[in-house]
């Protein structure tokens, strides 16, 4: 296992002038050693081709990759000591489940007895030990995957183990399983696990640190409570949750701050001095309030939706070009207010962010 330092930028054309000629844009980032991670962001904003880099699969235009403090950005992935798992499953269909599993470390001329030993428990983790006899070719695509992922599994020695999306062809309850499982493996065998998605429940629910990617760029690296209380970008704040956080434009007054047309007092005295801005808060931290009360802002409802474990309420707020839709999720023991109607939502406490030029600043 290693410590993976990453200062670098990529780009697939030669002379990259703009910032959208740029795969990815200059970044520095760490992985530390026996870590578990998630590169989470949507299609096309890099994090497959941050994986390619650290494995070997793709050099840097710019930069360097350092494995433990050496630089091993001209090596392989065999030269890094690198497991990857892919999207779909890298497996020899005309080997049993156990030849699979065992084929990495035959390669390296690990004795017998010990790839006995590695590959039984690797199975027993995924739970394939019932399997170990049956050819690869007749089984099912989720337990084919589960191959590929005790391959990348079953050596002891790897510098890191990188998962691009392996859980896209797995049924989601299956999913579910397979999740928890890797959290379970990653306890146990103490290795550094990069893993890339675009799904935040698979990231937040792996991963111990989650670098949250856009446009090329990483914006945030987190815990999940970190991504979801403090989002220090407002993209950040609209990727993760569901819904994601509302925004609402807002600009600094003399009493306070000013939002839809009220005046609140200002959480933070530097707002007030302060022009354009953006407030953020999250939906389970909107309440209905009294009316005029301190904080809150008027709304006439326009959606409101039973989810089932709470009740996701929609209310246009502000006049003209300045109307925004707020969002709040309630719970079903409270008075849901029908749509038409006019309620008061608390949008300013301990839990509301304020954003300049996208970057929170309080």
């Amino acid at each position: 296992m290693a410590r993976i330092e990453l200062d670098l930028a990529h780009a697939y054309l030669r002379n990259p002038q703009l910032e959208a000629d740029y795969a990815l844009l200059p970044l520095k980032m760490s992985f530390e050693d026996g870590g578990a991670y998630a590169l989470l962001g949507p299609s096309g904003c890099g994090k497959t081709t941050l994986l390619n880099i650290v494995s070997g699969l793709v050099r840097p235009s710019q930069g360097a990759v350092y494995f433990d403090g050496r630089d091993v950005t001209g090596l392989s992935p065999q030269q890094r000591n690198i497991a990857q798992v892919f999207q779909f499953p890298v497996i020899y269909d005309t080997m049993t489940v156990a030849e699979n599993l065992a084929f990495p470390l035959r390669n390296r001329g690990v004795a017998a007895d010990r790839i006995r030993q590695r590959v039984g428990k690797v199975a027993e983790m995924l739970e394939l030990s019932g399997q170990l006899g049956m050819r690869a070719a007749g089984l099912a695509a989720d337990a084919k995957q589960k191959i590929s992922l005790g391959r990348g599994l079953v050596r002891e020695d790897v510098s890191a183990v990188l998962f691009d999306e392996p859980l896209t062809v797995i049924d989601p309850h299956l999913k579910w399983q397979l999740r928890r499982k890797l959290k379970q493996i990653h306890h146990e065998l103490k290795l550094t696990l990069i893993y890339v998605t675009h799904d935040q429940v698979e990231a937040l629910t792996f991963a111990q640190q989650v670098v949250v990617m856009t446009r090329g760029r990483a914006v945030q690296v987190g815990t999940a409570s970190e991504l979801f209380e403090r989002p220090s970008h407002t993209f950040v704040g609209n990727f993760i949750g569901s819904p994601g956080m509302n925004f609402l434009p807002a600009r600094g007054a003399a009493a306070g701050i000013e939002v839809a047309g009220r005046v609140l007092a200002a959480p933070n005295a530097v707002l007030s001095s302060l022009g354009s801005f953006t407030l953020g808060v999250r939906p389970e931290y909107v309440q209905i309030a009294p009316a005029n009360e301190a904080g809150a802002v008027p709304g006439v409802v326009t959606q409101v939706q039973d989810i089932g474990t709470y009740w996701l309420v929609g209310a246009r707020v502000g006049d003209g070009v300045g109307q925004t839709m707020l969002r709040a999720r309630l719970s079903p023991e409270q008075a849901i207010p029908r749509i038409g109607e006019t309620v008061w939502l608390s949008i300013v406490g301990d839990h509301t962010c304020y954003y300049v030029d996208e970057r929170l600043i309080a």
